[in-house]
């Protein structure tokens, strides 16, 4: 199954252009592809058809009228359902917000609306985007596009299902311990971590917070890093916000991966990982390490109970964003927002100073590892997909996690370092089922990152068994 939808947004921008391609026939076949696999998935949970055509037909006005065109002209985009959208209904996950219809957009939609993007289509989330399973009580769970009876992980779940799938050729995501991440690694996109303030986030309530970023989602590296020149940008509103090239990003050439100095850590030095899944690591990391000028094993130092440190920062942002709904409705709050506000009640001031300490500890080495090594690669998931209908693994090789946030140490202990983080897929499983890493690069050197991810995902294709694996788009129409 080939069809227009399943291009790169690179190239169909291109083509819009150079009018070889509609933007209306851009829509109608990312249309028919929704109606075709959606239903199998559940990753669109709310669109209006009728205000993408007209949009859709005023970017065909704009090409055929020789108007300038913005970067993203004539794509359909999808929009993570934590974003607000104005006209369409924008519910948080969250049965509070079941109904609920936005006057304004947030930023970033409002960016890619200026680009010339069409974002009437929204993707599914866990309610307000607590949990690595993306399954809520408004709209329910959403499927892998490799198996839709395993999870696609979350909470930029729909988002990466929609890519995988080609129902959109964008979209975006946010990522606070691996939200964005382990949704790329699960379902075989792209996904970028950007460091704070990369990506403004105009409306967070903590806005001097480093976890939490908005970042792009892609199918390839070119894409992620056109989707990435619209987002960024400075806004007032953001403190951590700071101006961006954007034309470098949309410029964006490979690396030499020889000049390059690489660690790997297969655990961060404390995630526990499945056994499975660092085999696998090890297989992938020696079919295309020798890429590299030097590579050699080294844990980032992560310090005392970095698990910890996490665990009480996150409560905190959850207690200010969601305390009073917790206590006011609680039956209408689910399992993950209760659990995390419940925990932040229960830590003094004297333990948020201690991880904000700690925290700064953990920013400190990292930055001075990275001025002995170019990249630090890890796994990107401490499992590999399970159960759709399980909000989190309960174990790790026949271990008790401590929380139901634990299996995503291996991407929440990055969270910690400040960095900027880029998922790639890199083959599959026996089953398979796609299998992700985790390239770090250096603070605010996002275009630098990304060119290292051009020159490793052309590379990676044409290595046997690390190549971005494609989900059965004929399997998921008969289902």
């Amino acid at each position: 199954m080939s069809e227009i939808c399943d291009l790169s947004a690179v190239e169909l921008v291109s083509r819009i252009s150079n009018r070889e391609i509609s933007p209306r026939e851009l829509l109608d076949s990312c249309l028919s592809r929704i109606e075709a696999v959606d239903p199998s998935l559940n990753a669109i949970v709310a669109y209006d058809e009728v205000a993408a055509r007209r949009a859709a037909e005023e970017a065909e006005k704009a090409v055929l009228a020789g108007d300038a065109l913005g970067p993203l002209h004539g794509l359909p985009i999808g929009i993570k359902d934590l974003n607000d959208t104005a006209g369409l209904r924008t519910t948080y996950g969250s049965q509070l917000f079941a109904d609920h219809i936005p006057e304004k957009d947030s930023l970033t939609v409002a960016r890619m609306r200026a680009a010339g993007g069409i974002p009437w289509f929204k993707t599914n989330t866990p309610e307000y985007g607590a949990g690595a399973n993306t399954r809520n009580f408004v709209y329910g769970t959403t499927g892998n596009p490799f198996d839709p009876e395993l999870t696609c992980a979350g909470s930029s779940g729909g988002s990466a299902v929609a890519l995988a799938a080609s129902m959109l050729p964008l979209c975006n995501g946010s990522d606070l311990g691996g939200s964005l991440r382990t949704p790329a690694a699960y379902c075989g996109i792209v996904g970028l971590r950007p460091t704070a303030g990369v990506v403004p986030k105009e409306a967070s309530l903590t806005a001097y917070g480093p976890l939490s970023v908005e970042g792009p989602m892609a199918r390839s590296v070119s894409d992620l890093a056109l989707l990435l020149s619209v987002q960024a940008g400075e806004d007032p509103r953001d403190p951590l916000s700071r101006p961006v090239n954007q034309e470098e990003l949309r410029s964006l050439q490979p690396a030499d991966l020889s000049s390059l100095r690489v660690a790997f850590s297969e655990d961060l030095g404390f995630a526990p990982m499945d056994k499975e899944v660092l085999e696998l690591f090890r297989q992938r990391t020696d079919a295309f390490r020798h890429l590299f000028a030097e590579s050699f094993e080294r844990d980032p130092e992560m310090g005392e109970d970095p698990s910890r440190v996490f665990e009480v920062l996150r409560a905190v942002g959850f207690l200010a964003a969601h305390l009073d709904k917790v206590r006011q409705t609680p039956d209408k709050v689910g399992p993950n927002v209760t659990a995390n506000v419940e925990l932040g009640l229960s830590f003094s001031a004297e333990d948020v100073a201690w991880a904000t300490a700690r925290h700064t500890e953990i920013f400190r080495r990292f930055v001075a590892l990275m001025t002995e090594v170019d990249l630090l690669i890890a796994p990107a998931a401490a499992v590999q997909p399970f159960n759709k209908n399980e909000w989190y693994p309960r174990e790790i090789n026949g271990k008790p996690l401590q929380s139901y946030i634990h299996w995503v140490a291996i991407t929440y202990g990055l969270t910690l370092t400040g960095h900027p983080v880029l998922c790639l897929p890199c083959g599959r499983d026996e089953k398979g089922l796609p299998f992700g890493i985790q390239v770090v690069g250096r603070r605010f050197e996002e275009a630098r990152l990304l060119s290292v991810g051009l020159a490793l995902e052309q590379a990676l294709a044409g290595i046997d068994g690390c190549e971005r694996p494609l989900p059965d788009l004929s399997a998921l129409t008969r289902s």
